[in-house]
């Protein structure tokens, strides 16, 4: 069986997110979703909130599971059982964040393969500070997360349109 993890703190967990694991999906057999923990991030949405818009957005799908992270990644990959780390990326800074930071895993696993999915055209604006904006400043986000996930942003009671 074919797996791979995609980490982030997906705060909140955008159609960029959702697009990167829905493209998973059709390369592996599994995909975990690691809700990573970042405390140097001063998160707007609580862990486990977060958890459940990835829930939400994939509760039809079996092949998605979505475990919650904290620590490095290549201790990650090892406890899954998988070499096989995906990393969405929209701009040439992604690429050099997330190639720099696949050097320095690299040093830690020398077996670990970092898979880079380029977003769609339609994605290269949408990121999760992006919508944290569009919620502090009032402003139009709809578009930018899953209809799920947006549900759970209204019922969590955050400033919206």
């Amino acid at each position: 069986m074919k797996k791979c993890v995609f980490a982030g703190t997906f705060d909140p967990f955008t159609v960029g997110h959702e697009d990167t694991v829905r493209k998973c999906l059709r390369l592996f057999d599994e995909v975990v979703v690691a809700l990573a923990e970042n405390r140097q991030k001063r998160a707007m949405f609580a862990p486990e909130v977060r958890e459940e818009m990835i829930r939400a957005v994939f509760s039809g799908e079996p092949r998605v599971r979505v475990v919650r992270w904290e620590g490095v990644i290549v201790d990650l990959l090892r406890r899954e059982g998988t070499d096989i780390y995906v990393r969405g990326v929209r701009n040439a800074v992604d690429f050099e964040y997330e190639n720099a930071d696949f050097f320095a895993s690299r040093d830690l696993s020398d077996t670990l393969i970092t898979l880079y999915l380029p977003a769609e055209q339609k994605h290269l604006q949408v990121s999760s500070t992006l919508v944290k904006n569009c919620i502090a400043f009032g402003k139009p986000y709809r578009d930018y997360v899953p209809a799920a996930v947006y549900d759970i942003i209204q019922r969590e009671g955050k400033n919206h349109v």
